[in-house]
């Protein structure tokens, strides 16, 4: 392997960390450490394989493969790759966005699903901003989740929420599974950390 594409995928300073976090995790699963032992070394190298993924689809950008490329080796859209890994430019200023994104937002919205799965439409509504309060009450809410129930069967389970960076928002994605169908829910937070957006999609409206 050459020393170009190495560094197209992962650094020299990223591959003893990613080693050394696999080893801990490996070391907490097979001895008797206690369990939230293992769940941090399993955090630990979720960061550090986060860290490995970034750098290798900046290599493969660098290499020129495309976004489709990329989602199609993530087993995702080219624009969920985009949202995940990419730096676009900001047309208001031609510099690269921040990755300012707020923290705990995936978190929060899968507190937001688990609200929705129990009725619980004022937890789910307790963050909305003015437009959004005014514009989806209780009730439009209750309505909207039975109609999904109706068309596409019962709730099963949550995929893993993505976070991205949109101008001045951040955008969270949580692909919900229901008994006859998919959709996503995409919650739009502003910097003060309320919901400015609240969508139900069809994974063909992404």
């Amino acid at each position: 392997m050459t020393e170009v594409a190495r560094k197209g995928n992962i650094d020299d300073a990223t591959e003893p960390d990613l080693a050394e976090a696999a080893g801990r995790l490996l070391e907490r699963l097979s001895a008797a450490a206690a369990p939230l032992e293992a769940v941090a070394a399993a955090r630990d190298l979720a960061r550090v394989a986060d860290q490995a993924m970034r750098a290798a689809v900046a290599g493969a950008r660098t290499a020129g493969h495309t976004w489709q490329e990329i989602g199609d080796v993530l087993g995702s859209s080219r624009q969920a790759a985009f949202q995940r890994f990419g730096r676009p430019l900001d047309p208001r200023t031609g510099a690269p966005m921040t990755d300012t994104i707020l923290p705990g937002a995936a978190d929060r919205t899968a507190a937001l699903v688990a609200g929705l799965v129990g009725g619980r439409w004022e937890e789910v509504r307790r963050d909305f901003d003015e437009t959004m309060a005014a514009g989806l009450s209780p009730d439009q809410l209750a309505t909207v989740w039975a109609q999904v129930v109706g068309a596409i069967g019962g709730y099963e389970r949550m995929g893993e929420p993505t976070a991205h960076q949109a101008a001045d928002h951040t955008v969270v994605n949580a692909p919900l599974f229901f008994e006859a169908g998919e959709l996503t829910l995409r919650v739009t937070y502003d910097h003060d950390g309320r919901i400015a957006g609240f969508y139900l999609l069809r994974p063909d409206a992404l």
